[in-house]
């Protein structure tokens, strides 16, 4: 799937399966142009123990990506999942050291090999207050800011970007990102991105006003993506069902191409067989653009039908 508009279309991309699966490592060359590890640069795993690095999985992906024309999302840099445990116990003055010291390594390491980071992840709750990480607790407000400005002095090439989720809507949580990225430009740091996942469920609208909503955020200047994106349902599939999954991969791509700095369209997997749904809702799944057996669905088809 390319697209003539110079967008990039990616999916996201699980290490095991790429070295090890040969029908889903010819889908992901064929359709794809980009891609966004899926767990591999998550700092527990690439650094389970303190100064004990783990590049295997990062280090495959990126040279695969190299290897066949491809861009890469590096994800993620600072999240408040999916950290070594050996972080808890530090001090603020340690932490900091610490995080800058990721940062500085992790976007050192792919320097020019990365053409955009998620810097900072899911940094705000529903309501639109900072989440309460051990980031936000030990280094106060201030931590966002010194992440990107770690990150842009590693590499300065690499388009940095904030990424979150349940923001396709202008709610609470959508306007404090809104205003964080505001405050961060009018201060200059560095961060020329904003990601919205897009993780979607059929049995809820589809997100009502998307494409204004990511305008407002381009109008700060800053580049938009679509980072993540799925569409989830009850299994097992139907027909019907599978047609409203279509259309909501539609309207997704429709608000993407609406907005002219809206420069990707990433899937957080593309086939069903390594999709996360399943174990985070029980009895919901199917969620990806092709099934268990590498099959299109009419989402795929759709949306092939327009690049």
């Amino acid at each position: 799937m390319k697209d003539t508009t110079s967008r990039y279309v990616g999916s996201a991309v699980a290490a095991s399966a790429l070295t090890s699966e040969d029908d889903y490592r010819s889908v992901l060359t064929r359709e794809f142009d980009s891609m966004t590890p899926e767990n591999a640069m998550k700092w527990s795993v690439l650094e389970p123990n303190r100064g004990q690095y783990n590049w295997s999985g990062a280090d495959a992906i990126v040279d695969y990506a190299q290897q066949n024309g491809k861009t890469v999302r590096g994800h993620t840099l600072v999240w408040h999942k999916q950290h070594p445990d050996w972080l808890n116990n530090l001090s603020a003055t340690e932490l900091r050291s610490v995080l800058k010291k990721h940062i500085t390594t992790v976007v050192s390491r792919y320097q020019g090999k990365i053409r955009a980071w998620d810097v900072v992840n899911e940094v705000f709750t529903e309501d639109g207050t900072r989440r309460n990480s051990i980031f936000q607790q030990k280094l106060g407000d201030g931590w966002i800011a010194d992440a990107f400005r770690w990150a842009h002095q590693a590499d300065p090439s690499a388009k940095l970007y904030i990424n979150d989720y349940n923001t396709e809507w202008r709610n609470a949580k959508s306007n404090a990102l809104y205003n964080l990225v505001k405050s961060l430009r009018q201060q200059g740091v560095p961060i020329e991105g904003v990601g919205f996942r897009t993780h979607l469920s059929i049995q809820y609208e589809f997100p009502g006003c998307f494409h204004q909503n990511l305008q407002r955020f381009a109008d700060l200047d800053v580049d938009v993506a679509i980072t993540e994106i799925d569409a989830r349902m009850a299994t097992p599939p139907t027909e019907a069902k599978l047609e409203t999954q279509a259309r909501y991969f539609r309207q997704a791509w429709d608000a993407c191409h609406a907005v002219s700095r809206c420069v990707e369209f990433t899937t957080w997997g593309f086939t069903d067989r390594h999709s996360w749904v399943p174990d985070t809702f029980p009895g919901e799944g199917a969620a990806c653009l092709y099934d268990d057996s590498l099959n299109p669905k009419p989402a795929y088809y759709w949306l092939n039908s327009t690049v």
